[in-house]
């Protein structure tokens, strides 16, 4: 719900949703911003299933397209994904380091879960392929591995915005939001941290809506 809060659509906007999972942060976006043109990408039919099932629930219009977003421009352009065709891509990939996280022996699981050496630089590149020039990319990532994001968005991508995560207010940012303008040229803009707890370790009140589906981050609207 945060990447889908942190997410800038307009209505007509092609959203295309990398990692989509059961759709739930693409639908979000759709469900607050009325005539976009949604595709949920997702490596697992499973899941791309019940991704469709969830559009149909939530009479949201999607397609659903079942490929490896670190798949070459030929299986993109076979799922009808063609370079220089979305305006918005907001993706959440996986990102536990294997060296510090247990890796489920569930290959799906893993998959979604746990990034390998290239997983970076593959997602960011495939977006930056089926971007149009002046499309945005919105994304969450480690916060640890904000240096890693900020030389992969280097190559195609900026006037980046960064929006820490923090899950309370006396500890350092857990994640980073992101978002970046293919070809874009302004400056980097830091925002005001995000608490998911307030100083007392309550959840923050003035999240309810983000967390619902309902209300935005200022990276959606500035």
């Amino acid at each position: 719900m945060l990447l889908a809060a942190a997410t800038p659509a307009r209505p007509g906007d092609r959203v295309i949703d990398f990692g989509a999972g059961i759709g739930a942060a693409g639908l979000a976006v759709a469900k607050r911003v009325a005539g976009l043109r949604l595709v949920l990408v997702e490596i697992d039919a499973a899941l791309a299933g019940l991704a469709h099932g969830n559009a149909r629930a939530n009479k949201v219009a999607a397609d659903v397209v079942v490929v490896d977003v670190t798949s070459g421009a030929a299986d993109f352009a076979a799922a009808g994904l063609l370079p220089d065709s979305a305006d918005v891509v907001m993706m959440n990939p996986p990102f536990n380091d294997p060296a510090r996280h247990l890796v489920s022996p569930v290959k799906g699981r893993a998959i979604a879960h746990v990034a390998t050496a290239t997983t970076l630089e593959d997602w960011i590149h495939a977006a930056r392929r089926i971007l149009k020039s002046g499309g945005i990319l919105s994304m969450i990532w480690r916060a640890d591995g904000l240096v890693d994001v900020l030389s992969a968005l280097g190559r195609g991508f900026g006037s980046l915005a960064i929006l820490p995560v923090h899950g309370d207010a006396a500890a350092p940012a857990i994640r980073v939001l992101l978002r970046a303008t293919k070809g874009g040229k302004s400056p980097t803009r830091l925002y005001p941290s995000l608490l998911l707890r307030d100083e007392s370790g309550q959840p923050n009140k003035q999240l309810q809506d983000v967390l619902a589906g309902t209300g935005v981050l200022p990276l959606a609207t500035e």
